[in-house]
């Protein structure tokens, strides 16, 4: 008979008696063992519990990637509560519509005049026990927030409860004793889940506090880094860094080397797979929701340039806008749903997805080819018409990343009097640029249509550290603008 799987908290505690000497995570140069964070961790969930934290909890966590971050999570789930992490940076209105959906049983690191908190720092009083807690399940092993692509809150429950297995990492080509650097928030589900499988393959975790390009590079020299999951954004950030001092830097201990949660620019994949080679670099697709997945190896994205993989989990199709299957080659909805009889993947708590007999869209626009490889056009939210023609950023922003000066780039589409809508373009640049030459740098690459007719250049990366871009918000600061000058 097969053996139970413990809750994750428990397997924890084992690797902790196992390896108690072993680094277990490290961040900003400080280092917990897996014994220290076994005990650290059953003190703070007797802390919490104190608070009033129990089975089936809520705990909302709003701390930057920090070694006090996952003591949290380990705490809840000792508890057989659950982790609900958000940004840091949440501005109160929207951290408090997240938590008008389920409010927790506890709030970490932000003050609420309404629900039980402790700040940033907490630390539980010396007196309280160190000593193991009865096993505890969460129902639910974690809960994401989002906005969602119509901007309502969401909240995104896994599917399945925290006796999850150590083997969660294996089909990621993640192995036992991996050393696994984490550069991209913690409030986000690739950082969440790559964390947590770190925790229960014996990796040491190394988090960055803030992503710096320079450091990311450093600790990837410094630990001997062989597995780490990042973002088209932290890609193209680091490449110049890395190619203006490559023998500052030595990243020959990458075994696998994930990127996700956008669409990366051919360009800076191709640079990668340069630097790593073919067989280290690998993409995944697929939501929160985890309903289906696809994987692309290098040398397959360098047989099928710009895909982002074939199905390996769940099922996808692609469908025109009444609902018809899209042939290869065609542009069109995707939609995903588990494989038949499996369970679900997740739950919302708010606003869904859109639905179509039982299969769910993301709100992405893609494309099948012959071979069955499946290619990412862009959110049909962020998709506009130039002349009655449609028009993806994500492929101006593609166009414009295989400029060497370009670090980050967001394109909108504004009002036009004769065509409808053109692009926009935001450039943050490495160097100094001018509108006229970038413009003649697209024009070698891109449709003339297709090449925004204002770019604006400005001085902060346009995305953040997960590689999220506020689009709308950033189109609608851009019309504000653009009507003060109408007016004026």
């Amino acid at each position: 008979m097969t053996e139970p799987i413990p809750p994750i908290g428990t397997q924890i505690s084992a690797l902790a008696a196992l390896a108690p000497d072993e680094p277990a995570v490290t961040c900003d140069g400080r280092t917990l063992t897996r014994a220290e964070l076994d005990r650290s961790t059953n003190r703070l969930a007797r802390a919490y519990a104190a608070l009033g934290v129990g089975v089936g909890d809520y705990v909302t966590m709003v701390l930057p990637n920090s070694i006090e971050w996952i003591q949290a999570a380990v705490a809840c789930w000792k508890l057989g509560a659950v982790p609900q992490p958000l940004s840091a940076r949440l501005p109160d209105a929207e951290l408090q519509g997240l938590l008008d959906l389920r409010p927790p049983a506890l709030l970490v690191g932000r003050q609420h005049a309404e629900i039980p908190a402790v700040p940033a720092g907490f630390i539980p009083d010396p007196e309280l026990s160190d000593e193991p807690l009865p096993e505890a399940v969460s129902p639910v092993w974690k809960a994401m927030g989002s906005g969602g692509s119509t901007g309502r809150p969401k909240l995104i429950e896994s599917g399945g409860d925290s006796r999850i297995p150590a083997a969660i990492g294996y089909p990621l080509g993640a192995q036992e004793g991996d050393t696994t650097l984490m550069p991209v928030p913690l409030s986000h589900n690739t950082g969440f889940t790559t964390a947590t499988i770190a925790l229960l393959m014996r990796h040491h975790l190394v988090l960055m506090s803030r992503f710096d390009p320079h450091q990311f590079l450093r600790l990837i020299t410094e630990h001997g880094v062989t597995f780490l999951t990042t973002v088209p954004t932290i890609m193209q950030r680091t490449l110049p860094v890395y190619h203006a001092e490559p023998d500052s830097y030595d990243l020959s201990s990458i075994r696998r080397f994930w990127h996700l949660g956008a669409p990366c620019p051919p360009a800076v994949k191709q640079a990668w797979i340069d630097l790593l080679g073919p067989e280290v670099v690998w993409e995944l697709y697929g939501g929160t929701e985890l309903q289906a997945l696809t994987f692309i190896s290098g040398d397959q994205w360098l047989a099928h340039r710009g895909s982002v993989g074939i199905v390996v989990a769940g099922e996808m199709k692609v469908l025109d806008d009444d609902g018809n299957p899209c042939e290869p080659g065609e542009v069109g909805e995707i939609y995903m749903r588990p494989s038949p009889g499996s369970a679900p993947t997740y739950r919302y708590v708010g606003a869904t997805a859109k639905s179509r007999d039982g299969w769910d869209s993301l709100g992405d626009l893609g494309y099948f080819d012959a071979d069955g490889f499946l290619y990412i056009s862009d959110r049909r939210v962020d998709m506009f018409t130039v002349g009655g023609r449609n028009v993806y950023p994500a492929e101006i922003e593609s166009a414009l990343a295989e400029h060497p000066d370009v670090l980050s780039c967001l394109v909108v589409g504004v009002p036009h009097e004769d065509l409808g809508q053109v692009p926009y373009a935001l450039v943050h640049a490495g160097s100094p640029l001018d509108e006229q030459a970038v413009q003649d740098f697209l024009r070698g690459r891109i449709a003339g249509y297709k090449v925004p007719v204002t770019v604006e250049f400005v001085d902060t990366p346009l995305r953040d550290d997960a590689g999220k871009a506020r689009r709308s918000a950033v189109r609608e600061e851009i019309m504000a603008r653009l009507r003060l000058l109408d007016a004026g």
